[in-house]
Order: structure tokens, then sequence, then C-alpha cells
């Protein structure tokens, strides 16, 4: 079965993004630094990716304008917006938890959380995240998009890996006991 995967950066304080939305703070102390071998290395066991509305059109519209920055994966925009699917990209008002436990039954690779809070929020609730992938960028933001935000409930998770590089830190959690069953039905 695959497995569900949150990979995603944050401020040291927690923040996906800041007050206004924005990303433009994710970097490592060097800003011009290469800083994507831990994102190459993990997306090679990825074949799905799962975001939200507002991720997607960030990526549209600011990130990677004229391309599709996941071409090669299949992608799932969850949006209640009528609109027509592309090739690689798959827009539904499905719910999260309904669509996630659909996708894993399928055979292939992993199943990347891509963003935002509203799409991760649910799962983590739910428990349907087997892994978190989370790197801490080197920055206090004070306030903005907190990562999370609902109250979850403990969710025990044993530390797997960490990595160091120019600044940044790389916290990979697995949950420590898997759940048969979630608690989205």
């Amino acid at each position: 079965m695959k497995k569900v995967v949150l990979f995603i950066a944050m401020s040291l304080d927690g923040y996906i993004a800041d007050q206004y939305g924005n990303v433009d703070w994710l970097a490592g102390e060097e800003p011009d630094r290469n800083d994507m071998e831990s994102y190459d290395t993990f997306i090679q066991d990825i074949d799905t990716v799962v975001m939200g509305w507002n991720t997607y059109h960030q990526i549209v519209t600011e990130l990677s304008p004229g391309s599709w920055m996941y071409s090669g994966l299949q992608s799932y925009v969850l949006t209640h917006r009528e609109l027509p699917d592309e090739e690689e990209i798959i827009f539904t008002g499905e719910d999260v938890c309904g669509l996630v436990k659909r996708l894993k039954k399928a055979s292939g690779k992993d199943i990347w959380v891509c963003g935002g809070t509203q799409t991760v929020a649910p799962l983590v609730a739910e428990n349907l995240i087997d892994r978190y992938y989370l790197s801490v960028i080197p920055v206090i933001l004070g306030k903005g998009i907190r990562l999370f935000e609902n109250e979850t409930g403990r969710i025990p998770l044993k530390l797997v890996q960490t990595k160091n590089y120019n600044g940044i830190t790389d916290l990979v959690y697995e949950q420590r006991t898997q759940v048969s069953d979630s608690r989205c039905d």
C-alpha cells in the first residue's frame, strides 16, 4: 500500500507562509545556493501529488508560471471550482480524506501531500499521514499561516532521519504505530 508523505518547508516558528501567503523566505543562509538535493531524493519515491487550490494557484501564478513543476506526476487539486482536468492534473471536490484513502489502495509509488494547511489539517486530524518530512528554514516569521493549526490529538512519531545543509534542517518522522483504521469515515 502506498504511503502518504507530508513534505513541506516551515519557518522555525512553524509557519508555511508569511501573513500574506508568501513563501519568498524559503531559502537557507546562502539564498543563491541550490538546496534541492533533499527534494530530488524525496521525489524519486513519489508518483502522486495532492494539494489544495491555494497551493496550486501559487504554483501556477508565482512559483512556476508557464510550466507545471510536477511534470511526470499525477496531481490532484482539491477545489470546489468546476475546472476541466488537464493531462497530469485532476481538479476534484472530493473530501481529502476520502481521496487519500482511495489513492493509497492503488499500486505505485507514494503520495505527496504538498499543501496547504486546509489540505494537511484533516489528514493529520484523521491520522492518515504516514511520514512527516519537514524542512525547517532558518527564519522566524512571527506570524503567518501555521502548519499545525487545529487540535489533532496525540500522534506518536519516531524520528527516522535528520539532515543539515545551508542552515536548513530536514526532520523526517514516521508514525510509531500504524493505525489500522482512520477516524475519517
